[in-house]
């Protein structure tokens, strides 16, 4: 409600001798003027501007006589102050003002300024007055006087010696003799027939204050006994007393009362206040709540603070500010919800930990509407030490002005319908909405369009009772300020009364006199033209918004008038356009409820007026007719205790039993906030209904109120719209309620489910209870979130390293600022219908709200506040909700998502319990598997894995890593791997024998792979260079891979993730996935050309190569040729330019052979060495992101296109990195041929070879896969791949390798009948392809005769070639073994890797086996 802001302020007091330091404050009725109080001085100090006006000094001869200065009272009209001194003597002082128009302090404005000398009120508004003290009477009570009340037009005093003074404020005591307090007879309660006296010698009151709307004391006695004294009739004399008391209470040391809500708060000496109010029956004090420290919030000071020292109620009651002994501040609100305390956090330690001492307060008094708290502050006696000069201003007790910044709702109640939250500082306003231009755009949200949907039958669907977007009420932390139009504050300080409309797009403020309005979308002010109309009106009973008017009741003071006013917002501000209705008694609160504006008055009746909009001609305006009068007398005793009046569409009757629609919406109840009793008073339906259709709706007579029903006690603020949305009926039809510490409540409608007839027994709505942790400022009806309001600290002090800068302000205290909150209560609500059986309740709410962002949170917390609770409590829980929330959640796809969430943000030892509940980890987990949501199978795992043994996780993680596999989840894939190693290296206790020969781990060979990068340009010196580093870097990987031989453990757990990563490779070259098979080999490190040069003969075949055309064509979206219409003279047939065209192509070609075999000399052995040996050239330099495989390939740069260079593509893998070669050819194109005129059919050609190459990324892509199989040798492989690409060089290439090198025959077999098939494909399906087979046709003729050849020398070797296993890993550099050297010879190894080649083979089949076996039976097709 109330928040500080800001630094306080110090004010200057005349530096005296201490003996002058002030030590009480007190302000007068209206708190315009502070009385403050030193030994021997009285100062009156003025408020705006906070400046000194007059000091009385004592004469040291009297004061002596009359002792120092104690207390100060002043009179209601402020015209006198009493001081109360030490030796029983009473001073009256007059204050009075010298004659003519004298003032202290005046503005002075600059020539030419716009401020209007001749205003009325100008000079008191604007000018601090000139005062006079005279003490005038002196009156001696001989006895120590504790305390000073002012009580209507008298003075009351207790003294010491147990007596009530009765004293006129002339200074007489009228000839009423003082009672005695042992005469007064005090009970428990006013129905005890006699009370027992208060019998003992020396009791004295030690404090006490006046309750006006309880009419009596309430008193704290001397010996820490409070109690209520009441004159039981009008006449103030002994007998006519009577006093109640609290037993138990007998530690009190103040007391103040809170008129609006008749509560009187008594401070104990244990620290905390008490807070008592009054029984309406007997008369009895009863407890109403406590406001005291929590050990949980204040661990090292809540029993350490000393007792209560002042307790204050701000001005409009709504928070109340106490101060202990040991020093601190704290304020709450009316029931007990804590705003601020100053014990803790940045108040109570600096920015280096140590601690500060806490600020001692001496005396405190709030300032006008409670935007300031005057503080004279004690710094105790502990600094008046070393630093005593006069420099540390400090030390001194001084003034402090504490500043504040409030809720509206604490002044105009009526505000509590609306959704944005306003605060209003001093001189400036405080919204959470958004900018007026972001909020245009969110108009359109989605609870908006859903309620058009759902509630489009209402018939306020559009009426303008929309309200702003989610986005723009939450949109970001920091507050809209609009500050205050000057000219207007300058008049009328202080502000009393804002409110904002319903859109948030406009602002009306009231101070003094007249209001102002102000546009969030032109961003200016609107002020009375007029000055004179702004200065003759007072504004009473708060205002309101209505669709574009602002609705407000006033006082006419030149009339002598009460008026009910509406202004346009549009036109000027002047009384010529506005509506004015007379009304009978003064305003006190008033409130818009759809189109009906409700008043409550000060005689105790609340009147309804309907309001609607009028175009009489070019002016708009708005009528006001009387509606109803509804007499509130017999139900309220004084007319100041009520807090709110609102009009609401709730009822006991939820909709479906009432007969028609139309009395659905017509079941306007009334609601009443009495001094937190929230009243409600229905329409009576009870007598004859009359038909809607018989009577003229205007003329219609509303129904009368029924007599009104109590709903719910200590009541701060109430929250209901008028909105009606048939999806969310339960949180539309709800009332909110606050209730300070208790937390809020919620009024709930209860709906059968279908329709279905109510059960008479079951009541239809249900108040539920639950805590937040901030205090609620607005409620999203829709959104189910509470907005709210809190403090906020920043320390300053390490700017003022200083020795003597210590003591300063912004040291001792932190710049306080206010932050914006909100908080989900939906899982609050949720629980308490589940806690009292309502499961069905629960889940209809629920669902109306399952679309919000953060549904998900919200069953996850309800999850996990229960499970705290009930796994972590001492006694067995006799009934459990547990299993009920854990049933409740199954009933949303969200539950296995939720649960898992959940077990991973509470501790490992309360997961038992949980899935005890739940269900199994196991049974879960393999739900996950079946839904295809992986990465809550994943959380699951992790579960799993701390509850069951690790063969069990190891199972489950594998099939969640085929699955990962499977779908191409590669992160998951990578995490999945680290996870299977971590669990192998975990779970072994012995490490296994070291396997004698193996293939290197899955990345140890594409880490090497990756290290190096394959540049296109290299010349051909460069390539023996590196054929004899090959052998070193051969016989040990490097890198990573390296690490992971040292420990011997992971070796088994290694074969085995290769062993699926193998597998997963087999089955996509298998279905001719080339794409995903890329993909898989880059993302997860798998060293695709090893296991190729392996796989040659078995999976890495090409069955079908007119099926693996068109699978490539379909994966790499890259387009099937076509023969355009021209091709009959194109210029590729004559051969105009295609030499120059394939020239091109060799040169700009991205494949690294072709620029070997363009510029040759070197021998094709080598090269064929080197690709059977899996390796090229190794530059040193490494680039990190060319792991990422092709997910990422979005910065291509452009060609180089000097023809001179070639184009360089980084690495194999690093596509990143690599040129664009559609673009290169071109230029080049481009280039070469501007000399050539080209002809139409020319162009055409051009344009269609360009439109028959796939997209840039898919062209990289399989550059790269041919890269990869050519090295690998999977010659058929790269066939197709030369196919789809076209490039003839290509073919060329694979022709001059299968002549330089001895290749398989099966293969060299294969091609050729592959090539074949193509070829006949070709002619019945695609001739597109014709042309390119016609240019590779002399390559293909050269394929046929090499197979020829080979077939003769074959007769002669003992072994068929491709049948034996020998022949696929013939050469030393392939093996790869754990040979340390490579100087080994090469019949060894070869022998050696056949022996571990055929054991792999068995394991695999093993492998493979017992997979079949064991885990298939969940996984999921």
């Amino acid at each position: 409600m109330y928040f500080l802001s800001g630094w306080p302020k110090r004010l200057l007091c005349p530096l005296g001798t201490p003996a002058e330091a002030p030590f009480h404050v007190q302000s007068d009725p209206q708190r315009t003027f502070f009385a403050v109080l030193a030994p021997v001085r009285l100062s009156i100090w003025y408020s705006r501007p906070s400046v000194l006006i007059v000091t009385y000094k004592e004469p040291e001869k009297s004061s002596s006589q009359f002792g120092s200065y104690k207390q100060a009272e002043w009179r209601p009209d402020s015209t006198m102050i009493a001081v109360s001194t030490a030796y029983g003597y009473i001073l009256f002082f007059h204050i009075t003002s010298p004659r003519g128009d004298k003032y202290l302090y005046e503005p002075v404005y600059p020539k030419g300024s716009p401020q209007m000398k001749g205003t009325p009120h100008f000079k008191e508004e604007q000018c601090a007055p000139a005062l006079n003290l005279e003490m005038r009477k002196i009156l001696d009570l001989q006895a120590p006087i504790m305390s000073l009340q002012s009580v209507l037009e008298d003075l009351l005093v207790a003294t010491s010696d147990g007596l009530l003074h009765l004293i006129h404020w002339e200074g007489m005591t009228n000839g009423r003799k003082a009672i005695n307090l042992c005469t007064v007879p005090f009970s428990v309660d006013l129905q005890s027939s006699r009370g027992s006296f208060l019998g003992f010698a020396d009791v004295h009151i030690r404090d006490m204050e006046y309750c006006a709307t309880l009419d009596g004391f309430a008193v704290v006695f001397n010996d820490g006994k409070i109690g209520f004294i009441t004159p039981v009739s009008s006449r103030f004399t002994a007998e006519q007393l009577h006093g109640v008391w609290p037993q138990d209470v007998v530690d009190g040391t103040c007391v103040a009362v809170n008129n609006k809500y008749r509560l009187m708060a008594f401070g104990c000496a244990s620290g905390s206040v008490q807070v008592y109010t009054i029984d309406n029956t007997t008369g009895a004090m009863l407890l109403s709540h406590k406001l005291e420290l929590t050990a949980k919030q204040y661990p090292d000071i809540w029993n350490k603070t000393g007792a209560v020292k002042l307790v204050r109620w701000s001005p409009d009651n709504s928070v109340v500010m106490v101060t202990w002994e040991s020093g601190g501040l704290s304020l709450w609100s009316v029931f007990g919800a804590q705003l601020i305390c100053t014990l803790g956090g940045d108040f109570a330690y600096r920015s280096d930990g140590t601690k500060k001492d806490p600020l001692k307060i001496n005396s405190m008094s709030w300032g006008a509407e409670g935007y300031h708290l005057w503080v004279v502050s004690g710094f105790g006696a502990h600094n008046t030490g070393i630093e005593s000069d006069s420099k540390s201003v400090v030390k001194q007790p001084g003034l402090l002005l504490f500043q504040f910044i409030k809720s509206v709702l604490t002044v105009n109640p009526c505000m509590s319908n609306q959704e944005q939250v306003l605060l209003q500082g001093e001189d400036r306003l405080y919204l959470n909405c958004g900018e007026a231009s972001q909020m245009q755009s969110a108009r359109g949200s989605s609870a908006r369009s859903e309620r058009k949907a759902g509630g489009g039958r209402s018939p306020f669907a559009d009426s303008g009772l929309e309200s702003p977007g989610l986005s723009s009420l939450l949109g970001h932390r920091h507050w809209h300020v609009v500050q205050i139009s000057n000219t207007y504050l300058e008049s009328n300080w202080p502000i009393r009364f804002s409110a904002i409309d319903k859109l948030g797009q406009n602002i009306a403020v009231v101070g003094k006199f007249g209001f102002a309005h102000y546009s969030l979308l032109t961003k200016k002010w609107k002020l009375f033209g007029n000055i004179t109309q702004e200065q003759n009106m007072i504004v009473t009973g708060g205002l309101a918004w209505w669709n574009d008017f602002i609705v407000l009741a006033c006082y006419n003071i030149s009339d002598r008038q009460e008026e009910l006013r509406v202004y346009l917002r549009t036109s000027n501000l002047d009384n010529a356009f506005a509506h004015v209705t007379r009304a009978q008694a003064e305003t006190l609160l008033l409130s818009v409820f759809r189109d009906v504006v409700v008043v409550f008055r000060a005689d105790c009746s609340i009147c309804l007026y309907s309001i609607e909009r009028k175009s009489d001609g070019p002016s708009t305006t708005a009528g006001i007719q009387v509606l109803q009068e509804v007499s509130m007398s017999r139900y309220i005793p004084h007319p100041f205790l009520v807090v709110s009046v609102t009009l609401t569409s709730v009822s006991t009757e939820n909709g479906i039993t009432l007969k028609m629609p139309q009395q659905a919406r017509d079941a306007e109840s009334i609601m009443l906030n009495l001094a937190g009793q929230l009243i409600m008073m229905q329409r009576d339906r009870s007598g004859p209904q009359i038909r809607e259709k018989d009577s003229n709706p205007s003329q219609r007579k509303l129904l009368p109120f029924c007599p009104p029903v109590v709903l719910a006690q200590s009541v701060e603020n109430v929250w209901t719209t008028c909105r009606a949305n048939k999806q969310k009926r339960h949180l539309l039809e709800a009332l909110w309620l606050s209730c300070g510490g208790a937390g809020m409540k919620v009024w709930l409608p209860l709906f059968p489910r279908d329709h279905r007839k109510p059960h008479s027994f079951l009541s239809q709505r249900i108040m539920l209870p639950f805590h937040i942790n901030i205090y609620p400022l607005a409620v999203l009806f829709e959104d189910a979130l509470v907005l709210g309001a809190v403090n906020d600290t920043l320390l300053y002090d390490s700017l003022y390293t200083r020795s003597g800068a210590r003591e300063q302000l912004e040291v001792l205290f932190p710049y306080c600022v206010v932050e914006r909150t909100s908080q989900i209560y939906l899982h609050h609500i949720l629980r308490q219908l589940l806690v009292r059986n309502l499961g069905e309740q629960a889940l209809l709410l629920a669902q109306s709200c399952a679309a919000l962002p953060y549904f998900p949170h919200v069953l996850e917390l309800m999850l996990h506040e229960v499970l705290e609770e009930e796994a972590t409590s001492r006694e067995p829980i006799p009934d459990p909700l547990l299993p009920t929330v854990a049933k409740f959640i199954t009933e949303f796809p969200l539950f296995l998502q939720t649960v898992v969430h959940c077990a991973r943000k509470t501790e490992y030892a309360l997961w038992n319990y949980l899935f005890a509940a739940v269900g199994n980890p196991k049974d879960l987990f393999e739900e996950c598997l079946m839904a295809q949501d992986l990465d809550t199978a994943a959380s699951y795992l992790i579960i799993l894995q701390n509850m069951e043994v690790p063969a069990v996780s190891r199972q489950h993680a594998t099939l969640l890593f085929s699955t990962a596999l499977e779908q191409g989840k590669w992160d998951l894939c990578r995490h999945m791997m680290r996870f299977l190693k971590a669990i192998g290296s975990g779970e072994s206790e012995t490490p296994p024998s070291t396997p004698t020969a193996q293939e290197p781990s899955s990345s140890g060979g594409f880490e090497f792979f990756r290290n190096r990068s394959i540049s296109l340009s290299q010349s051909a010196e460069n390539v023996p260079a590196s054929k004899f580093s090959l052998q070193k870097t051969l016989s040990m990987p490097s890198g990573p891979s390296g690490k992971r031989w040292s420990k011997d453990s992971d070796c088994a757990e290694n074969m085995y993730i290769d062993m699926m990563l193998w597998r997963h490779a087999r089955r996509l070259l298998e279905e001719v996935r080339l794409k995903d098979l890329g993909c898989f080999a880059a993302q997860l490190g798998f060293e695709l050309i090893s296991w190729l040069c392996k796989e040659r003969t078995r999976a890495a075949r090409v069955d079908n190569f007119v099926l693996a055309l068109k699978r490539l064509h379909k994966d790499f979206l890259w387009p099937l040729p076509i023969i355009p219409a021209s091709s009959l003279s194109s210029p590729f047939k004559n051969g105009k330019y295609r030499t120059v065209g394939e020239q091109l192509l060799k040169s700009q070609s991205a494949d690294p052979f072709l620029s070997l075999e363009t510029d040759t000399g070197v021998s094709h052995v080598q090269r064929s060495q080197s690709w059977l040996g899996d390796i090229g050239p190794t530059p040193p330099e490494i680039d990190p992101a060319s792991s990422h495989g092709p997910q990422m390939q979005d910065a291509f740069l452009s060609p180089l296109s000097n023809k001179g260079d070639e184009c360089s593509i980084g690495s194999a893998t690093d596509l990143t990195e690599s040129s664009s070669v559609v673009d290169g050819d071109w230029t080049m194109v481009d280039e070469n041929f501007s000399t050539l005129s080209l002809t139409q059919s020319e162009l055409e050609h051009i344009s269609m070879e360009l439109a028959s190459k796939g997209p840039h990324k898919s062209q990289v892509q399989l550059r790269y896969l041919l890269h990869i199989f050519m090295e690998a040798g999977c010659l058929d492989w790269c066939v197709v791949i030369g196919l789809i690409l076209r490039e003839s060089s290509v073919i060329n290439q694979i022709v001059l390798l299968i002549q330089s090198s001895e290749v398989d025959g099966e293969m060299l077999q294969n091609i050729k009948t592959g090539l074949h098939a193509v070829a006949r494909w070709a002619s019945t399906d695609c001739p597109g392809y014709k042309p390119f087979l016609n240019i590779i046709k002399p390559q293909v003729q050269k394929l046929s005769e090499l197979t020829e050849e080979q077939v003769q020398p074959e007769a002669f070797q003992p072994v068929t070639v491709g049948k034996t296993p020998e022949h696929t890993g013939p050469r030393a550099e392939e093996s790869r073994g754990s040979s340390g050297h490579g100087s080994v010879p090469q019949g060894e190894v070869g022998g050696g890797s056949l022996v571990s080649r055929e054991e792999e083979d068995a394991t695999r089949a093993q492998e493979e086996e017992s997979f079949q076996d064991g885990t298939y039976d969940c996984s999921v097709s």
